[in-house]
């Protein structure tokens, strides 16, 4: 009997772990970041669900149909309008309003559209076209990656005001605008989200461009293929997965966005979007946060970024994408370009490459000037980088980022590392499927509805609703530390855990059980071989997940602002831009801060880079 349980128990243990012996590391390997992300983040949505269906104590779709209301959901009779010409001869770009949910998503398909474009012709040209002055048009392409939240969008709005950038360049010197353009409205938050998320598209693209097997395309020209025919057929479909991955990317990020519908909600349009009636919900009385309707919108918003994700991944999963080579590595294809295409290079790409970064230079323009009332900002001052630094508000609200982001870390790191070895090292578990999903999908979940979910988990369901601390109903005494430090940890798990990923793939699995085998502990097997030949990989990840988890916005601005005391930089940040005349440009110096924060961490990353290549080369 004894020895049928034991078989029983190993064949029990190899079916979910992997392993005939339930080793602790294994095992915990598999159960710590399933229980993790199931209670804080399956449950929480669960919860919510819950509440969505929850009419007067009974199951029903009751708020669902309410949204269908031609507030929520009007596509047969919009109003508004593309653009009108205003008295003073100006062309006022506004938008339709097809109702809350539609302009949603025609927001994030249209910047999904524009940043595809933008993104892939940029990593085309950054990839096959070898140029005087590439080299400095690469560092360019990475501005718009430093992240200022909420001030890129108003130095955005400034650009294409009457009087701003645009006008200053296209109509009064150059003269190639008939009429000077306002961008407002729907327009202006698809503008605004096409400026700041085309860099996710161009970085993935360029790794898919880079990556391509030359000789495929040399055998298709061999056969007649040129131009963009080539480009059609070849070089295009084997990007496309990096490309789509960037743009799923994109249009999540689009949904969820609260920069651009805040910074442009004089225009009542722009806030006709999901993400920003959600947020309106936490910054109006208590007690219209937690309800059905607003639950029942919260879900609609997750359906909708879930049928993106995988809609994208089951189109790109139907055709195959592999390439056969010859092994080692190849010279991604890099020529000179032709004469016209040097002039679209040249006319084209690099001016609208220029405009694309303007609203970091605006920025630190903003930071050091006493005003900004036309094209360009007067006065030089100090003064608002001295308040980051002396205000008591402004470092508070830094150090709490800081302690926020720190503790998330942590946790992202315990969860990468654990989930990465599982999955990686005992795919024929039956466990490994269900933790690589769970560690992906958080993608897939925007910021405004784990802030929701949270806000009904934490205040409907024992015991945490007893814990004044956790309760966001006690204003008074609700601390939301602990909640933002889940989200943060929830939502930049997948970019550790991919970083981490992809350095336990690197590592062959022979070196550690060689290991094992010689007499090693799994544990002593794993600190002392793998984690040194990834801790590059583990490094980047954690330093990609602190800057992503610094600038966080979505969930700082809702749950963070309930309390001042312990509200992070980006609710100070929507704060001041909310606020009096001025406070911008104290907002622009925290965005200043936050910039030099992922400056120093991309220096830091490479300085390290460099030192442990040099360390291996040595031995």
């Amino acid at each position: 009997m004894v020895t049928l349980s034991k078989w029983r128990f190993s064949k029990w243990s190899e079916k979910l772990f992997g392993t005939p012996r339930l080793e602790p590391l294994v095992s915990f390997s598999f159960l710590f970041p399933i229980i993790y992300l199931v209670l804080f983040l399956i449950v929480p949505v669960l919860v919510m669900l819950g509440n969505a269906f929850d009419y007067n104590g009974h199951l029903s779709l009751y708020w669902f149909k309410s949204l269908t209301m031609r507030y929520y959901f009007n596509p047969l009779h919009p109003s508004g309008y593309l653009f009108k010409k205003t008295a003073e001869g100006v062309y006022y770009f506004y938008g339709w309003d097809f109702g809350v949910i539609l302009n949603s998503i025609i927001v994030s398909l249209s910047v999904m559209g524009l940043t595809t474009l933008l993104g892939t012709i940029f990593a085309f040209v950054m990839a096959r076209y070898d140029f005087p002055g590439k080299n400095i048009v690469r560092i360019l392409l990475f501005v718009p990656l430093l992240v200022t939240p909420f001030v890129n969008i108003v130095i955005i709005q400034k650009m294409f005001s009457p009087g701003g950038l645009i006008d200053w360049i296209f109509y009064n010197k150059l003269h190639i605008l008939p009429h000077p353009i306002w961008l407002d409205g729907l327009i202006g938050v698809i503008v605004a989200q096409t400026m700041t998320y085309y860099p996710m598209v161009y970085l993935n693209a360029y790794a898919s461009f880079i990556n391509i097997d030359p000789s495929l395309e040399e055998q298709a020209e061999n056969l007649g293929s040129r131009g963009f025919h080539l480009f059609r057929t070849v070089t295009f479909p084997l990007a496309l997965p990096g490309i789509a991955a960037g743009a799923v990317l994109v249009g999540i990020f689009s949904l969820e966005d609260l920069a651009a519908p805040i910074v442009f909600q004089g225009a009542p349009i722009a806030r006709k979007l999901m993400s920003f009636q959600i947020y309106s919900a936490f910054t109006s009385p208590i007690g219209l946060i937690g309800t059905p309707q607003l639950s029942a919108l919260a879900l609609v918003m997750l359906g909708v970024s879930l049928v993106l994700f995988f809609s994208i991944r089951a189109y790109v999963g139907r055709k195959q994408y592999s390439m056969l080579s010859k092994g080692g590595r190849w010279n991604p294809r890099v020529s000179k370009p032709k004469w016209w295409q040097a002039i679209i290079i040249y006319l084209l790409v690099i001016p609208t490459i220029l405009l694309t970064i303007f609203p970091q230079i605006g920025v630190v323009l903003l930071a050091f000037s006493k005003r900004w009332y036309s094209t360009w900002p007067q006065g030089f001052t100090l003064e608002n980088i001295k308040a980051v630094v002396t205000q008591p508000g402004v470092t508070r609200v830094i150090m709490n980022s800081l302690t926020y982001s720190t503790a998330a870390i942590v946790i992202i790191l315990i969860l990468s590392l654990t989930s990465a070895y599982a999955v990686n090292r005992f795919r024929k578990a039956k466990l490994a499927p269900v933790l690589d999903s769970l560690s992906t999908i958080p993608i897939a979940v925007s910021g405004i509805v784990i802030a929701m979910s949270y806000f009904v988990f934490f205040s409907k369901v024992p015991p945490f609703k007893n814990i004044p601390s956790l309760n966001p109903l006690n204003l008074l005494k609700f601390n939301p530390a602990f909640l933002l430090i889940l989200a943060y940890s929830i939502r930049r798990l997948p970019f550790a855990a991919r970083s981490i990923s992809a350095g336990m793939q690197q590592v062959h699995v022979s070196l550690e059980e060689a290991a094992i085998n010689l007499g090693a502990k799994r544990w002593k097997a794993v600190t002392g071989i793998l984690m040194p030949m990834i801790v590059l990989n583990v490094l980047g990840g954690a330093m990609l997940s602190f800057v992503y988890c610094m600038s966080e916005t979505s969930v700082g601005i809702t749950l963070g602002h309930m309390n001042p005391t312990y509200m992070p930089i980006t609710a100070k940040m929507k704060e001041l831009i909310s606020s009096s005349v001025g406070s911008a440009h104290l907002a622009a110096g925290l965005g200043v801060f936050l910039m030099a924060i992922q400056i120093a961490a991309i220096v830091l990353a490479n300085l390290i880079t460099k030192q442990r290549t040099s360390f291996i080369g040595v031995t």
